[in-house]
């Protein structure tokens, strides 16, 4: 990169993604940067793609979905921030970013749209966030499936994925909450096994793990729980601003040849 737009490098993008959560935090932070491991490699024309649940739907428009990088279609949330800086840390990649994210999906919700949620879209790279409601709808009395449910067809689905995609590179995010809001103790230990399955499933398919829980573990630390989570789940401006940072952190994403 040319020193000279020193600005709009991946590391100053971090550090102003950074900058808007607290600088503090992000420097506390239990994140293992992408050096100890291969960065992400961003090829020109890359699509990206964002799936999960509410946090990563943050009120996407649907009626935009269709089209890449579309400021509506991208939700308020932490796709919309990422979408920024690699759109401005690649600008002659010509990147395709996509969120598919669903208010409410557990992980046999995402079996069920998968094919033209994100097979249909050929991802280069997908980014998966997963987990808070296959706990939250068995705490509220709505699922009855298991941890077993959660980890088989997590796996399952990967591993549809990259049959079908060989080429793609996998981002697994950790799965978190903090205990305020809704949520209470009840979460527990379901939540800490839907984490290690996913940790699990990250290092069976040799994929990227963006360790969510520990980045607000240490936000906590700096300021009041709701700042960072609302309710304990979904996150605030500086929340989805926090988990950016992590996520770029964590994945080194850099442009390719």
């Amino acid at each position: 990169m040319n020193p000279s737009h020193d600005l709009l490098s991946r590391r100053n993008l971090i550090k102003t993604t950074a900058a808007a959560a607290g600088a503090a935090a992000i420097a506390g932070l239990d994140v293992q940067p992408a050096a100890a491991r291969e960065a992400l490699q961003l090829r020109e024309g890359a699509t990206v793609l964002f799936q999960g649940d509410s946090i990563t739907d943050a009120g996407r428009d649907r009626k935009t979905a269709g089209n890449a990088n579309n400021f509506q279609a991208l939700g308020r949330g932490y796709p919309l921030l990422l979408a920024h800086a690699l759109l401005a840390d690649h600008a002659q990649s010509k990147l395709k970013v996509y969120n598919r994210g669903i208010s409410g999906n557990k992980v046999p919700d995402l079996d069920g749209r998968w094919q033209a949620d994100c097979l249909d879209l050929k991802p280069n790279v997908l980014s998966v966030l997963i987990g808070v409601n296959d706990v939250w709808h068995r705490v509220n009395g709505q699922y009855d499936g298991t941890i077993e449910t959660y980890r088989n067809d997590y796996r399952a689905l990967l591993a549809r994925t990259q049959a079908a995609l060989p080429d793609v590179k996998l981002v697994v995010c950790e799965p978190f909450v903090l205990r305020c809001g809704a949520v209470t103790d009840a979460f527990f230990p379901a939540m800490d096994e839907v984490r290690a399955a996913a940790t699990e499933i990250c290092r069976e398919f040799d994929a990227c793990f963006v360790p969510f829980q520990a980045v607000f573990d240490t936000a906590a630390k700096l300021a009041d729980k709701e700042y960072w989570l609302r309710d304990g789940v979904h996150p605030t401006t500086q929340g989805a601003a926090l988990m950016a940072g992590a996520w770029l952190r964590a994945t080194g994403a850099v442009a390719g040849s």
